[in-house]
């Protein structure tokens, strides 16, 4: 996915000035995506991680000109950075090992076939099908639907309470507001 565009960029602004405009980019960029992704549009999810981790980098490097909160909101971006790439790696995983089995299926079949095809096949030469072998991916690919519907009602879950407690307003918020200087 691709970056928006961040505007207004002026090397004579202050970092401050700059990087405020760079947060509100990409905390628009990051609400974009939630609609499709808490319906649970795999490909929403992904560019709203991508849009996390954006927002997560740039309140990292400069929070400290923004206060307390930004700090909180680039903690806040990481858990849905990590909680939004356990989802991927389960969206990932599940679709592999199905491509996995109907492989070893393939194999099988086509196996079973010149066995018991050839002239005089010894019936205890016949390969046996891998019973236990399917039996463990199906398995572990049911693990990795159930394992994603957690983790995404969890992420349903994270994302109503960054909701109530006005997240995106009060980074906004807080990019409005004079830092405090610390005393020397």
């Amino acid at each position: 996915m691709k970056a928006r565009r961040v505007r207004g960029l002026d090397p004579a602004k202050s970092l401050r000035e700059n990087a405020a405009r760079v947060i509100r980019t990409r905390v628009d960029e990051l609400y974009s995506f939630v609609p499709e992704a808490l319906e649970g549009d795999a490909k929403a999810l992904h560019n709203m991680r991508i849009a996390a981790k954006r927002l997560r980098y740039v309140l990292e490097l400069t929070g400290f000109c923004f206060g307390p909160y930004a700090t909180k909101a680039a903690r806040r971006a990481r858990e849905l950075q990590d909680l939004i790439g356990a989802i991927h790696d389960c969206d990932v995983l599940e679709p592999r090992i199905e491509r996995y089995v109907a492989g070893l299926a393939e194999a099988d079949a086509q196996a079973l076939a010149l066995a018991v095809g050839s002239e005089g096949a010894d019936p205890a030469r016949i390969p046996r099908v891998r019973r236990t072998a399917y039996g463990a991916l199906a398995a572990l690919a049911i693990d990795q639907r159930a394992r994603r519907a957690v983790l995404f009602a969890s992420l349903t879950r994270r994302w109503r309470a960054l909701e109530r407690s006005h997240f995106r307003g009060r980074l906004l918020a807080a990019l409005e507001q004079q830092p405090v200087k610390k005393s020397a």
